[in-house]
């Protein structure tokens, strides 16, 4: 599988700008139960979104590239066997390329911005 240039992470507003204060995202409650960050790519995305975060106001979409975290981002099995970017560290802010606001409808469905590619 060939890595994609970005990896995408839905998280409450509260936790990101608490994240930008520390200068760190060490992740929402199930990624620190986990014990890594979950991310999607691009085309896992809007699954993600519709199945975890239907009908949550406040979120943020953030954009980070992959290739700069090195051997700590994993692609493991998940959801259907499909290979999802876990992240085994905290992730420092400056990583983030683009993020915006996300009120998740109900059903979930929702648009993304341009940049997610």
């Amino acid at each position: 599988m060939a890595t994609p240039e970005f990896i995408y992470k839905v998280a409450s507003r509260e936790i990101y700008e608490a994240s930008l204060a520390a200068g760190r995202f060490v992740g929402e409650p199930i990624d620190l139960k986990d014990g890594y960050i979950h991310f999607s790519s691009a085309p896992q995305l809007g699954e993600t979104i519709r199945l975890y975060f239907a009908g949550l106001g406040d979120q943020v979409l953030f954009q980070v590239p992959a290739a700069p975290l090195g051997e700590a981002l994993k692609w493991e099995a998940s959801r259907g066997g499909d290979l999802f970017p876990h992240l085994f560290a905290s992730l420092p802010m400056s990583a983030v390329s683009n993020m915006t606001r996300l009120d998740v409808p109900a059903d979930g469905l929702v648009s993304l911005p341009d940049w997610v590619k």
